[in-house]
This record gives C-alpha cells, structure tokens and sequence, in this order.
C-alpha cells in the first residue's frame, strides 16, 4: 500500500529518506525555513522545501492535500502543562508543536510521527512532554504507541518507552532520541489492539557499520588535525574538571584501549560536537606531526589527535554509504560551494537514517495489518480524505450497528456523489439524528434526482431533504 507523507520541519530529509527507503511512501509537501538547509534539501529531493508551518497560508494548503503521514522533527521549545486544561489552541503562539497540532487538527492524518532530542522527556519538568501526549492523545484522538490508559482514562506510559539509540540500529553512534508515533483513532478504531505495543528498539538486520572505525576516512588533510597549543588547552581543562569532580571535557572515541569505539552524540552546535568526538589516526597523523599551516597559531600536535571530517559525520547519520546508495554508487553530495561549518551543522542537526527507516517499517506493517482484517466498508473509508472521511466514518460509526454494509455504503455514494465536503457540525449533527427509515426515505428521493447530484442544485435539494427530516 502506498502511503503519501509531509515532510515538516525538514532539515536536509533526513526523516523523508528514511522513509522512502523503507519502501510505500511518497512526499507530497515539505517545510523548512533554514536557507541553507532548504538548498541542500533541494539539492538532494530537487523540491524547494521554502514553506513556514507557522504560516496560516501553509496550513491552508497542506489541508487541500490528500496525504497519510504527519513527519516533523520540531524543535523543543518552551511551553507549560497549562495546555492540559485549556487546549493547545488557547495557548502559547509560537510553539512549533502547537502549529503541527493545528495542522493535525486542520489535515487529519492517518498517521503522526514526531523526532525530537531525548531532553524533551524532562523538559520544564515533564511538562512539555506532558502536554504533548495530552494533545495527541486525549484532544486529537490519536492513539501513541506506547501508551495505555488506568480505569480513569489517563494516560499511562514509560518515559524510555519513547527512547531509542542510534547504537543500536546498525551505526556506531551514541545518539539517543525521543521518537513518537501516533495511529488515528478515527481511521483505525478497535483494530489497534492489533498493532505492538511499543517501537522497533534495534535493527534486526546486520549492522551498517560494526565499529566506528569502519567509517573512519583512509586520507584526511591536515587541516583537520588539532594544533599543539589547541590539544595542550584541552588537557589543561580536562585536568582542571578532575580537581572539581566534574567529567566535562574532550573525548577521544577511538582511542587505542576501546575495544569497540563508537561515536558521542554528533551536535549542530559544531565547535563541542567535535571535541567530545575526536580521533586517533596515526596513519595521517604521522605524516602532518609538526606541520605549520595557514589558520593554526602552532604546529599540528604529534599524538595523531584530530576531529572528525563532514564526511565521517555523513555516515554516522546514514546519508553517506547508506541512504543515497545506487547501483553501488553513493549519490549523496552537498550543493556546490557549501562550507564545512555548514555540513557540520546540517548533519548534526538532522536524523539518523536508519532509524527512521526502522520506524517507517514498524508504520507500514502495522497499516497493512490493520487494513488487512479491515471489512470492505472500512477500507472504503481509509481511502477518504479531510471532512469527506470525517462524515463517512460518523456515518458509519452511528449506522453500523443497525444497518448493512451495502446500505452504508450506498450512503457514502450520496456523499460522494453530491460534494458533500464541507457541512458546517450542525449539519452533520442534524445528519446523523436520522433514523434509518427516514435516512432511507431520503436516499431513495435523491437517487430519482439522478444526475442532478453534480450540480449545485443536486446538493442543494439535498440540503433541504435533510431539513425536512427533522
């Protein structure tokens, strides 16, 4: 089954890659407002992903679309559990959660899956993650994998449940994250049962790289090697953090005595990301000791210290050597001109591919399980968009019990046939307060108004059928 996704909050695609790799999903839309990153992403997608979701404008197009899955890797920002009694939509603008929930609201996805950095657990002490899987779950009504609920219907989960680690998904990197995902009630009502209870924690596969020197680069320019008087102040300040009894400092993740090296969380900050990553290469390092060159105020350090290189980092997030491997070619590539500074920030900021590719396996299989023990009229259904989907499902929520399929379904036809897209909530509280003997007076006067059902007309005789049965 193909899925059709959004991409919001995009960086460089990261999270679109991962699932396209994943195989049954197709972009429609994508947002971001980084200049850099949206030249990359471009670059890479040949889209222009320039679109704001704070934008009133934006929303407005993404709710014309037919799609299935919500992705966005929003930035945490600050907000407080206010919101579990007054409504993400009565408080803090300029939260970018509370514009993706809005969109939520407007768009109705079958699917939401969110990426956020692991300190959004604790965040304003719970609060913020608080008030997420109340938005979510008890305002959108979106069931989260990996939350329950007690006898009161309050949600019940484990915080870890929501971590996953890079480690363990075939890259040698430490990078722990928050990964949400969230099935529509509405879509998929009692069949959620069916679905695991909680996400992929590893990759079953074999490993993309088993030690981080598998993805170390063979030749490296010197330019990457720490200077003398540089590594001398780094000591300096590790020795300084031992007296206080702190462990603050750099970190090098391959040095000799670590049997299986792996990488420190790969930071967008740049500058601190690289210290707590660097490496030992004498294969280079040996033929720059002592080298003098332009930008270092000293000689290159002879203990073969250096930082990683943008293309080392690629790989620690999956886009090099992995995502964008074709025919064995590797097809990634910076737009012409990009500087390292940007790469470091741009890798640093996104996703690890194969996680979200994990991820994107565990949100197709379980579709495809559910739409499996789906009876016809709910696979009708899940092929509707937007408040086409919302009257169909109330209709068949309210009538199923008390009507066959074929007679529902010839209802569906009634709201296909005529555009019935847009009632205002009265109109469809007005709808569903038919009996069945009326609601069945009224198809059968409609269907002898035959083609007239593609006209304004058609849809207003409708209109006024539905006034008089009440």
């Amino acid at each position: 089954m193909e899925l059709k996704t959004i991409d919001l909050c995009a960086g460089i695609g990261g999270i679109r890659r991962g699932f396209e790799l994943a195989g049954g999903y197709t972009n429609v839309a994508s947002a971001e407002i980084d200049e850099m990153a949206c030249k990359t992403y471009e670059h890479l997608y040949h889209e222009n992903p320039h679109n704001d979701v704070t934008s009133e404008e934006f929303k407005k197009h993404l709710q014309k679309l037919h799609y299935d899955v919500l992705m966005a890797g929003f930035p945490c920002q600050a907000f407080s559990s206010v919101g579990l009694q007054q409504g993400f939509e009565d408080k803090t603008k300029g939260t970018i959660f509370f514009d993706i929930a809005k969109i939520i609201k407007m768009t109705r996805p079958k699917v939401v899956f969110l990426e956020n950095v692991q300190n959004l657990l604790s965040h304003d002490r719970n609060a913020t993650f608080k008030t997420i899987v109340d938005t979510l779950d008890r305002q959108l009504g979106y069931h989260i994998v990996g939350v329950s609920h007690n006898d009161e219907g309050k949600p019940l989960y484990k915080r870890a449940s929501f971590v996953r680690n890079s480690k363990d998904f075939g890259i040698p990197q430490n990078r722990p994250r928050v990964y949400i995902i969230a099935f529509s009630r509405a879509y998929f009502g009692n069949h959620l049962e069916c679905i695991d209870k909680y996400t992929p924690t590893e990759r079953v596969r074999p490993a993309i790289y088993a030690t981080l020197n598998d993805v170390l680069d063979r030749d490296v320019e010197p330019r990457f090697f720490l200077s003398e008087g540089y590594l001398e102040t780094l000591e300096k300040h590790v020795k300084r953090q031992q007296k206080k009894g702190y462990g603050f400092g750099y970190r090098i993740v391959n040095a000799p005595e670590i049997e299986v090296p792996i990488a420190s969380t790969l930071m967008a900050t740049g500058g601190s990301g690289r210290e707590r990553n660097l490496i030992y290469d004498s294969y280079n390092g040996e033929k720059y000791a002592g080298m003098e060159i332009k930008g270092k105020y000293s000689p290159i350090n002879n203990k073969n210290i250096r930082t990683m290189t943008p293309s080392e980092w690629g790989r620690l997030q999956g886009f090099i050597g992995y995502a964008f491997m074709k025919d064995g070619r590797d097809e990634f590539s910076f737009p012409e001109g990009v500087p390292n500074v940007q790469k470091f920030k741009q890798f640093g900021n996104s996703v690890t591919i194969p996680v979200i590719e994990e991820m994107a396996l565990f949100i197709r299989k379980s579709v495809d399980e559910m739409y499996e023990s789906f009876s016809k009229t709910e696979q009708r259904i899940f092929s509707m968009y937007g408040n086409e989907f919302l009257l169909c499902s109330r209709l068949y929520e309210k009538l199923s019990q008390t009507l066959r399929e074929e007679t529902i379904n010839s209802y569906f036809n009634m709201v296909y046939h005529y555009k019935l897209n847009e009632f205002r909530i009265k109109d469809l509280a007005e709808y569903l307060g038919v009996t069945a003997a009326r609601a069945s007076q009224i198809m059968s006067q409609i269907t002898c108004a035959g083609c007239a059902g593609h006209t304004i007309n058609g849809a207003y005789r409708f209109k006024n059928l539905l006034d008089m049965s009440n």
